[in-house]
């Protein structure tokens, strides 16, 4: 079983919606799927409204329980594909990996996921998590 983590500054809005979107997308597939933050900033707290608006928006299924992650050195070991939403999260990825998991990690999307958090667009999140997660998903399956 692959196993694919995405990542983002607070994973409140990005790396969850990337999670969820995935998760339906690859229903079908032996893939475990989760997501995480490079920060602690909001640890513990839920997915932001937003995300969870538009996630419902499209009929995706999330865990409304489901609190902020920091990513761990355990988790740059477990996981065989780890995904930065944007160029920074790559950047502090690779500072933690400090070269040991640099292999494992990638850029989402190359020119990376702007954070609605700040933009407020939601929607446009959405599309371009949506494009990545088929890009990635279709990556994965030609590789088995």
């Amino acid at each position: 079983m692959v196993k694919v983590v995405f990542v983002c500054l607070g994973n409140i809005c990005r790396s969850p919606m990337a999670e969820f979107v995935m998760k339906d997308l690859a229903k079908d597939y032996n893939i475990h799927i989760e997501s995480r933050a490079t920060s602690n900033w909001e640890h513990g707290n839920p997915i932001h409204p937003g995300t969870q608006k538009t996630l419902k928006k499209h009929s995706i299924s999330f865990d409304k329980q489901k609190g902020s992650q920091q990513i761990s050195r355990q988790d740059l070991e477990d996981f065989d594909l780890i995904l930065g939403m944007d160029a920074q999260n790559v950047k502090d990825l690779k500072r933690f990996s400090r070269g040991q998991f640099d292999h494992k990690i990638f850029i989402f999307r190359e020119s990376g996921v702007p954070d609605p958090w700040f933009t407020g667009d939601f929607d446009e999140t959405y599309d371009l998590v949506t494009t990545g997660c088929e890009k990635w998903l279709a990556q994965l399956l030609a590789q088995k």
